[in-house]
């Protein structure tokens, strides 16, 4: 007897990517456009005198938060001549950036661009716990190509990682609305990264235990 579509392993119904990328570039395209914000705000005042230029955008985290919009837009481009696609965590990260980031510069006002891990991160919990709610491991759809886990694991992982996204959200909350910029430049850079390294590798024992058997991958 067939599974029923809610149970059934996500795996099963998601294709693999068209093509892989190195993962180092792919590292590299991730926390490129982070590394740049984190540069551009620490050395901001260097980079004007280099760039007089830059002097017309305001402050480091304006010049940061334009850099880092480019930055971004120039890692998705590549991303999608490597792969014609684009993964869907970082296409709405992207998205936010771009959108947050043109709402900092136009009203020059640095709260928006500080919101941005907020609104990213509450998206894909609330998406997440939503899903599981009316019986969909969405993240099993995200990941299919890289692990192959029962119906029970990707429900589980969709959870964790669900309630992960909110506690991230609730961190940058605390981080940007209790602490200086710089602070919060820093954190999100080299305080987010990781712990996100972290979760991710204390789930690898329920990967390993909902792993599918090879000839149930086939």
């Amino acid at each position: 007897m067939n599974q029923p579509i809610f149970e059934r392993d996500p795996s099963q119904t998601a294709g693999k990517a068209k093509n892989d990328v190195n993962p180092l570039l792919k590292l590299a395209l991730e926390i490129g456009p982070l590394m740049v914000f984190f540069f551009t705000n620490a050395r901001g005042e260097m980079l004007q005198e280099k760039f007089p230029v830059l002097a017309s955008i305001g402050e480091p985290i304006f010049m940061a938060t334009a850099l880092f919009m480019g930055a971004t837009f120039i890692a998705l481009a590549i991303s999608w001549a490597l792969t014609r696609s684009l993964p869907v965590m970082p296409l709405v990260s992207g998205i936010v950036v771009l959108v947050f980031g043109a709402l900092t510069l136009y009203l020059h006002n640095d709260t928006f661009i500080k919101m941005k891990p907020t609104i990213v991160n509450t998206l894909f919990g609330v998406i997440l716990l939503v899903g599981l709610a009316f019986g969909k491991s969405l993240l099993g759809y995200v990941f299919a190509s890289a692990f192959k886990l029962d119906a029970e694991g990707w429900r589980k992982l969709t959870l964790r990682w669900g309630v992960f996204f909110i506690f991230l959200a609730i961190v940058n909350e605390v981080v940007w609305r209790g602490f200086s910029t710089d602070t919060w430049v820093w954190f999100k850079v080299w305080g987010i990264m990781p712990i996100t390294v972290l979760f991710t590798l204390f789930q690898m024992p329920l990967i390993q235990k909902h792993t599918l058997p090879e000839e149930a991958k086939n």
